[in-house]
């Protein structure tokens, strides 16, 4: 075989010569070895084991340091500490393993589409083999209903149609025939003279030699890329890995000038060394992991309420940053239900209503309904030649509910549309004249309603029909054929991408059982019926709103230009642009004349798996965050290509939903948008966790540090003259993890705010760490920070000046008394927190009880730890009892936090507006 050829370019006695020199593209080991019909020895990936998912939790920079501080405090023999921060580390990677569940196993799936038995001609003999025994010049027999085991170059192929709606987006069945086609790099979808491995056989018989086994396929291929392709690292896991870096830097630092600062100011080695552990405990969010894989967690319980399942946590927020969503057209935009939209007979043009396989909707004649019945008899007569001469039938589903059809996706429109008609008689059969490519129409023949005479029925394109016939009906009696006002009516119709049939029937003696030529001369044309696989009608209100929250929809589709330009219309994608890039045209481009005309073209027709991996590719390239979605095996690459990958459940493959990331369950483009609105307020409510939960970190590690750089001045802190450190660090740690799951953890509880999908995306390369970030952190840490101190110098300076005869004791109280107003300020900050722009006062205190009940357990526990646990003899946490009226000074000290922060907001407000009017004056 030529390079430059393919096999769909050759004549079949070329392909024999071809495969028989071992020109097969294939090496001579592959050509002479049996080769398993998908190459799953070659393209299997490893699937992880359990273990290896569940060790995979714990690759985070900031569970290393909380690792690392695990094994510090268990040599200082800090048992408690030990246990806590261990036990926030299972906890985090136990919800994570759970929540995340079955690992990536594509090709597993592509082994359930494994064809396992084949007919095949050997030696002159015919065979059924298993399907992986095929070899490259295996001769294989094909029947309808037959899934094809290879990709196979057709010799033969009898009124032979192939259904390759998962390998190509096609929706209607595409016929095969046996000429080679002289273009070049056409796509799967155009290639009629081959059948490829995967696809099912609708109608027809053929044979075929296979040329394709392994990744020679093109289902082969598909996986191929799919092995290629390195999964996308979502925005929100690229910014906690650089806040992780940047906090991990942080820590170390400040640990480590805490630590030769206490050197250098004269304190003891080990005093130095637990002063410095304080600090890293103090500045260790510990609880921060287990709150953000929770609040994803929470975010998908969210989106599975919208019929939206997502599999990778991380993938709940990603959707909130999305910039485009490339989509394919059958099944996700569309029903992939082939349906009657337009009838044209009797000189009038009808439309029809509803979509899909459901038989109701009505029939418009100039914007009002009407009774078919009442249409002068062609219209009854145009539905019952397309419900008479036809093989599929209507079922319903009574257990899944809606309907199905049985039969050929085409014929099943018309019978549809003639039971919205309540056509439901059949006349008996007598014969039938099937459809054949090289005839373009069907006959059957059928007893009449009048015993006397029995009838023929004709369906075909539209210029066959007419050629056969010698008048038409119009309002009940014939008429003369006008037949260039018909063919007018039939471009126009394809004009707007319907595929058109002609209806024609002709009355023969009932003495007439069987058809023969005669019988399709002089017929009367009845009328046209034009069917589209058409939108979905909440897909339409769907893209809408993608519009308006600033996310552009592309539609990547194997059907023809015409079609998807037709239906991208329909939906308003694309408005406004005129071109439509076809697969012939990608094949052509290189990466960067891609890359340069990407950003500008909404809809690709005749597009290869190949093709949609190659456009998402160049779309990452110009910076957008990408959600891909489709239904078939063609759409697994680029699904795992881009940033989120979107599944259709019911209609989708297994390989199309192992590859994705997120499921829709309903099939619903429209449930796309909820998930998008949830990612958002994902995105929300992680910020607000973070700038709640940081300060704590924040204004803890300021107390301690501040204690060892005023040790020297103030002997309160300096251990030589009696003193301490204002806080234990199991104080620390208890309110590390207390704050995170009794307080930090209600916010993931807010309600939506208003307008999230008023605003375009947030920028991917937004950092969390931005200059408004550091100013409200640094501000709470300081107001944490100074209520910590006063505490403490406030009821502990008494102890060092020896006026108390319980200096230990007075301490002790001193450090309990810092380290309750260190949970007060907390709990100050909670009802601010709630929103990060808008004020306290606008919004309900109740409209979180969560909130509430979080504050009612931090203070519960707090009252527990400092009276209950001291006087029954347990004091882990090294408190004293404190007397009433130190609360008095506690709570006052801690209020200004929830007033400093509130006129904070004001002022950030009013300087954010400020600056939009002058920007807008200018």
């Amino acid at each position: 075989m030529q390079k430059e050829k393919r096999w769909y370019q050759l004549s079949v006695e070329p392909v024999f010569d071809a495969l028989e020199s071992g020109s097969t593209g294939l090496s001579s080991s592959e050509s002479k070895v049996r080769l398993e019909v998908y190459g799953y020895n070659e393209l299997k990936f490893k699937k992880r084991s359990t273990l290896i998912r569940f060790l995979m939790q714990f690759h985070s920079a900031l569970i290393y340091i909380l690792l690392a501080a695990a094994f510090v405090t268990t040599i200082l023999d800090m048992r408690m500490d030990t246990a806590v921060i261990l036990a926030v580390v299972l906890a985090n990677t136990i919800i994570g393993f759970i929540q995340e569940g079955k690992a990536e196993s594509s090709v597993e799936a592509l082994e359930k589409m494994m064809t396992p038995e084949c007919t095949v001609l050997r030696d002159g003999e015919k065979n059924i083999i298993p399907a992986r025994d095929l070899v490259p010049g295996d001769v294989v027999l094909l029947e309808g209903g037959n899934k094809v085991p290879a990709d196979l170059r057709l010799f033969y192929a009898k009124n032979m149609s192939a259904d390759e709606a998962a390998l190509t987006g096609e929706s209607v069945p595409v016929k095969k025939n046996v000429e080679p086609i002289s273009k070049p790099d056409l796509s799967p979808a155009d290639q009629c003279c081959m059948a490829f491995s995967g696809t099912f056989i609708t109608r027809g018989s053929g044979q075929g030699v296979v040329v394709g086994t392994g990744e020679q396929a093109e289902i082969g291929k598909i996986a191929k890329l799919m092995k290629e392709t390195r999964k996308i690292t979502t925005p929100l896991m690229r910014k906690m890995a650089d806040f992780t870096r940047f906090l991990v830097i942080a820590i170390l630092a400040i640990a480590a000038l805490n630590f030769i600062l206490a050197l250098l100011f004269g304190f003891p080695l080990e005093y130095s060394f637990l002063a410095s552990v304080s600090l890293a405990v103090a500045a260790i969010p510990e609880g921060l992991p287990a709150i953000l894989t929770i609040t994803l967690a929470f975010g998908v319980t969210a989106m599975v309420r919208k019929n939206a399942l997502i599999k990778r946590l991380p993938a709940a927020e990603t959707l909130g940053c999305t910039t485009v969503i490339c989509t394919d057209k059958t099944g996700t935009l569309t029903k992939n239900q082939m349906t009657v939209s337009r009838i044209y007979c009797g000189g009038k043009e009808y439309s029809v209503s509803g979509v899909g396989y459901e038989p109701s909707g009505a029939f418009i004649l100039d914007n009002r309904a009407i009774t078919p019945e009442k249409e002068g008899g062609e219209l009854i007569e145009t539905l019952k030649a397309g419900y008479l001469c036809s093989n599929a039938s209507l079922a319903e589903n009574k257990d899944e509910g809606g309907y199905s059809i049985v039969g050929d996706p085409t014929e099943g429109a018309l019978v549809v549309s003639a039971s919205k008609a309540g056509i439901t008689e059949h006349l008996p059969r007598l014969d039938e004249i099937p459809f054949l490519a090289e005839q373009q129409c069907m006959a059957t023949l059928h007893e009449g309603a009048n015993k006397n005479e029995n009838v023929v029925y004709v369906k075909g394109s539209p210029e066959r029909v007419l050629r056969m016939c010698q008048n038409q009906l119009v309002n009940g009696s014939t008429a003369p054929l006008r037949s260039e006002e018909i063919m007018a009516e039939a471009d126009e119709m394809a004009g707007e991408a319907l595929r058109v049939l002609g209806m024609a029937y002709k009355l023969v003696p009932n003495g007439e059982r069987a058809l023969n030529s005669d019988d399709l001369k002089g017929l009367t044309f009845l009328g046209l019926q034009g069917m589209i696989d058409p939108p979905r009608e909440e897909a339409i209100e769907a893209v809408q709103k993608c519009k308006r929250a600033g996310i552009k929809v592309v539609m990547i589709t194997g059907d023809h230009a015409q079609t998807a330009k037709a239906i991208a219309y329909r939906l308003g994608i694309g408005e406004g642009e005129d071109r439509v890039i076809t697969g012939e045209e990608l094949s052509r481009m290189s990466d960067d004349k891609l890359y340069e005309v990407v950003d500008t073209v909404s809809v690709y027709a005749r597009a290869a798996p190949e093709h949609k991996f190659r456009i998402i590719k160049q779309l990452r390239r110009r910076g957008h965050i990408i959600a891909a979605t489709g239904d078939g095996v063609n759409d697994a690459p680029a699904l795992k290509a881009a940033d989120i990958g979107i599944a259709m459940g019911i209609t989708g493959t297994e390989v199309s939903k192992e590859a994705a990331d997120m499921i829709l369950t309903d099939d619903n483009f429209a449930s796309i948008v909820s998930a998008v609105e949830e990612g958002r307020h994902v995105f929300d409510n992680i910020k607000k966790v973070i700038l709640y939960t940081l300060p704590t970190n924040g204004g803890q590690t300021m107390l301690v540090l501040g204690a060892i750089l005023l040790a020297p001045f103030i002997f309160l802190f300096n251990p030589h003259r009696g003193g301490c450190l204002p806080i234990e660090p199991v104080q620390i740690l208890y309110i590390n993890l207390l704050d995170a799951v009794a307080l930090a953890l209600t916010l993931i509880k807010e309600p939506k705010e208003k307008g999230l999908l008023d605003r375009p995306p947030r920028n991917p390369k937004e950092r969390i760490t931005d200059s408004p970030f550091f100013k409200k952190v640094g501000l709470v840490s300081v107001v944490m920070a100074v209520a910590g101190f006063l505490m403490f110098y406030y009821f502990g300076e008494p102890a060092i000046s020896g006026s108390v005869a319980d200096p230990e004791l007075l301490l002790a109280q001193a450090r309990t008394a810092a380290f309750t107003t260190v949970m007060l300020v907390h709990i100050c900050y909670i009802f601010t927190a709630r929103s990060i722009t808008e004020s306290a006062f606008k919004f309900s205190p109740f409209s979180n009880k969560w909130v509430l009940i979080g504050v009612a357990i931090t203070l519960g526990l707090q009252l527990t730890i400092i009276y209950a646990l001291p006087s029954i003899g347990v004091n882990p946490f090294r408190t004293a009892p404190l007397p009433a009226e130190w609360w008095i000074p506690m709570i006052l000290v801690s209020l200004p936090m929830f007033f400093i922060i509130e006129f904070e907001k004001f002022l950030t407000k009013r300087f954010y507006n400020h600056k939009i009017i002058h920007s807008g004056n200018r």
